[in-house]
């Protein structure tokens, strides 16, 4: 590719490039990723400026844009539908800067991309917390039918070999719900069920089983009790990004002691849970100050602060709202692989010439 070139990768494409980071690849280049957050240069910090939400008719279109030093930049919009009955996901897309030209170089299909930038921290904050060679976690409930519940189910499994089922909470059963049922058994070779929401004896009788807790919907009000989540139960809560929104009560935030967050600052403003339970973010444990170094694909973690957090409360909870850092990175790093496979993609010649 010349500089006045651009090249388009669709879904499809990002989804074949994603497949070839193997768990280990990706949780490593997420702890490269919140450990520069959590210890940026004031002289060349990462830049991360708020999202701005530009309204639609049906949707919200969010902009986030982002700069990581010696990564890269870029820009990423996602429309979320306003509509209830919308089944069709995020409308998800990231541009790919040249920090030399300031030009667009590449255009990617976000709607995976986020997904697994996002499970890709989660899950780096759970097994640092949980190491997999020594868990004994056996089951994961998972709340949503879509990306996020598909990334977070499949990296959890590549990680912690002993997990054995997998049960999907949904509002209906739906051709979407029974699709990515039919995917998580094939991806993961688990025993996979769905469970309505509304069928509560079922529900609290799979989360009183649960191992691990994943949410991943815009819910304004609490998806079940504390009382139905058992102790030493680890929750990964992915779903609420603005104050009124909240996937879980104030009662079992307050068991889970210290919490840990993908950015402090951008969960206490928009965490609905965390801010309703009145959460002192002083006492909160960004990812970030977990990692200690990275060597290769090895992430060597800070034992101490990961014991206290273990030891603050019930339960574990890993809070994620999304940082552009996370898009940046994934984002460069695909399109880095697309270039040099060859043969990915489209590729617009002369896109940007004079």
């Amino acid at each position: 590719m010349s500089f006045s070139d651009l090249l388009v990768l669709t879904a499809t494409d990002v989804t074949k490039l994603l497949s070839s980071f193997a768990a280990p690849a990706l949780l490593a280049q997420s702890a490269r990723l919140f450990y520069a957050l959590a210890h940026a240069s004031t002289e060349d910090p990462i830049q991360q400026p708020h999202r701005t939400t530009l309204p639609l008719p049906a949707h919200k279109t969010l902009v986030m844009p982002a700069r990581v030093p010696g990564v890269g930049a870029s820009l990423k919009l996602v429309s979320v539908p306003t509509g209830q009955g919308d089944t069709r996901g995020l409308p998800a897309s990231t541009l790919v800067l040249d920090e030399e030209t300031g030009a667009v170089r590449a255009v990617l299909n976000a709607r995976a991309l986020t997904a697994v930038r996002t499970a890709a921290g989660t899950v780096l904050a759970t097994t640092i917390l949980h190491k997999p060679e020594t868990s004994k976690f056996k089951r994961i409930v998972a709340f949503g039918a879509g990306a996020q519940i598909k990334a977070h189910v499949d990296l959890l499994c590549a990680v912690y070999k002993n997990i054995e089922h997998v049960t999907i909470v949904a509002r209906s059963k739906s051709s979407r719900t029974e699709d990515l049922a039919a995917y998580l058994r094939s991806s993961t070779s688990r025993s996979v069920n769905i469970v309505l929401s509304s069928d509560e004896s079922t529900l609290h009788a799979a989360l009183g089983t649960a191992s691990i807790i994943v949410t991943a919907t815009p819910s304004t009000t609490p998806l079940f009790p504390s009382s139905a989540v058992p102790s030493g139960a680890h929750l990964i809560l992915v779903g609420s990004w603005r104050p009124d929104m909240h996937e879980i009560d104030t009662d079992l935030v307050n068991r889970a002691g210290r919490i840990v967050l993908d950015s402090r600052e951008a969960c206490a403003t928009e965490a609905g849970e965390l801010i309703k339970a009145g959460v002192d973010f002083s006492r909160t444990v960004e990812l970030g100050e977990l990692v200690q170094e990275v060597e290769g694909d090895k992430v060597i973690s800070n034992e101490d602060l990961a014991k206290e957090v273990l030891q603050s409360g019930e339960v574990t909870l890993v809070k994620s709202v999304g940082v552009g850092g996370q898009d940046v990175a994934i984002a460069k790093a695909v399109a880095d692989l697309a270039e040099k496979m060859g043969g990915i993609g489209t590729v617009v010649h002369g896109y940007d010439a004079a």
